[in-house]
């Protein structure tokens, strides 16, 4: 298979192209593998790869969804046996291999993924950038000097490359759905609850994080969360499951929905860029012409409570993550190992108690009682998911010494304005790759449902990108520009 024709393929196309014996896994893997070779030196994505001897293909379900399809995993959170986890950090590298599947790689497995590799991330996803010190910057695609964003970053440059049709993301405030932005791609964080983070954790960041995927078109992600939604045995809570498929719900026509959009932000960042704007309004009028009721309004809710309970969440999660990291690896943390950033949360982080942890508890229930209700009155809402079109590489620069944990913080929140609220609420929110700024940089919309709510996203999102079609739209830097053939 030559690189163009494989590129031009979404994951359930390979897929379906396998189970009818026109193409096998092993010739998809090679084709992958070329593609590698072909793209990542210029944007530094995959970070680790499994050998071909290493690869199962004789394990793979012919009847899966996405059988035989190539995919990536995020070097961070999800584990896979065997395969190393560096989770960005130069205090972790090489001292971890996983002993076992996570919960959710068991699942990616069960869906027929063949796992080719590792994607970079920033160290231990405290970026919305991928620049960490132990692997260096991932370029974007579309502008190799630009951020292709984080913490999922790798996965989502890679994807956007056409190295792979959809990889592995997850996201604690923003980190499936900015690089989706930032990349041109499909990026849904589903519904606290909807996929499992075990077992090494119950609540991961608290609650806040949570796994799925980035890739290139609305029906791949709803098969995948098809895939691998549902509790894991000992999941603390189980939330109530989907009455249909997700791909069927794709295929329906949306109901008419009450829709609101806004571009506001508080007080901690800097208003939205113009582009980004521009192209939130041009998808609210689409909603309006595609038959919804559209209005301007957004939820109300104190901004400084959220703000407070999340820079404890982020900072006492950092600080247990990197003390139970060394302590298992027996070593220790120093600014010798750990970027600027992370050293000062790590840091910020020990100051905590116990009490903290019941402060932020209390705050973000009150955070989530105040946006709930405005989800009653709204079936969805819409902002941009950046305040700005992809930012240059060392704008979000971790390994900044002059920045303590309330700086960086402060830092981040400047450009990312959008996406952390839902991570504390828990809703289901969606990136949509539905514009560009005038420089050609990709811009998302995002799109948010009241919790549980990812049928509605999803069946709006394929709406949209039947009116608004992005699949044409393909990166300088892509796998289909090197005119080269597999290696099968």
């Amino acid at each position: 298979m030559r690189l163009d024709e494989y590129a031009r393929c979404d994951g359930l196309e390979l897929a379906r192209l396998v189970r009818a014996g026109e193409v096998t896994a092993r010739e998809l893997a090679a084709t992958a593998q070329a593609a590698i070779e072909a793209v990542n030196p210029r944007i530094n994505a995959v970070i680790g790869r499994i050998e071909p001897t290493d690869l199962d293909f004789a394990g793979v379900p012919v009847d899966a969804p996405f059988a035989g399809v190539p995919f990536l995993i995020k070097d961070l959170v999800l584990h896979a046996r065997g395969v190393p986890c560096d989770m960005g950090s130069r205090l972790v590298h090489g001292g971890f291999v996983a002993p076992a599947d996570s919960d959710l790689m068991q699942r990616f497995r069960h869906a027929g993924f063949i796992t080719l590799g590792r994607t970079n991330t920033p160290e231990m996803g405290f970026n919305a950038s991928t620049e960490p010190v132990l692997y260096g910057p991932t370029r974007n695609p579309w502008n190799p000097a630009h951020s292709s964003g984080g913490s999922s970053g790798g996965s989502a440059a890679a994807v956007a490359a056409g190295i792979v049709p959809i990889a592995h993301a997850n996201d604690g405030g923003g980190s499936i759905r900015i690089p989706a932005s930032c990349c041109g791609l499909v990026g849904l964080k589903p519904t606290r609850g909807r996929v499992p983070v075990g077992p090494d954790f119950g609540d991961a960041l608290h609650g806040l994080g949570i796994e799925l995927v980035v890739s290139r078109t609305v029906r791949d992600t709803a098969a995948a969360l098809d895939a691998v939604e549902g509790p894991g045995l000992g999941d603390r809570y189980v939330i109530p499951r989907p009455r249909r498929s997700y791909l069927a719900e794709i295929a329906r026509k949306p109901k008419r929905l009450r829709i609101a959009f806004s571009a506001a932000v508080d007080s901690h960042s800097d208003p939205a860029d113009p582009a980004c704007v521009r192209v939130l309004e041009q998808a609210a009028e689409r909603c309006r012409a595609l038959g919804h009721r559209v209005v301007e309004a957004a939820p109300v809710y104190d901004a400084d409570v959220f703000h407070r309970a999340n820079l404890i969440c982020w900072c006492s999660f950092c600080t247990a993550g990197v003390a139970g990291t060394a302590q298992q690896l027996g070593r220790q943390p120093s600014p010798e190992n750990l970027e600027a950033s992370l050293w000062a949360n790590y840091q910020h982080g020990l100051t905590l108690k116990a009490l903290d942890l019941e402060l932020a508890d209390i705050l973000m229930n009150q955070v989530c009682r105040a946006v709930a209700p405005f989800f009653e009155r709204y079936d969805v809402l819409l902002t941009p998911v950046m305040g700005t079109p992809p930012l240059p590489l060392g704008v979000l620069n971790a390994n900044d010494p002059s920045l303590d944990a309330q700086g960086w913080y402060d830092h981040l929140f400047r450009f990312l304005p959008y996406t952390a609220l839902y991570n504390m609420t828990g809703q289901p929110a969606i990136s949509l790759p539905l514009g560009q700024s005038p420089d050609g940089l990709p811009v998302g919309v995002q799109a948010v449902a009241r919790y549980g709510g990812e049928a509605t996203l999803l069946a709006l999102a394929a709406q949209l990108e039947q009116a608004l079609p992005w699949g044409e739209r393909i990166p300088p830097i892509h796998v289909s520009r090197t005119h080269g053939d597999s290696h099968a």
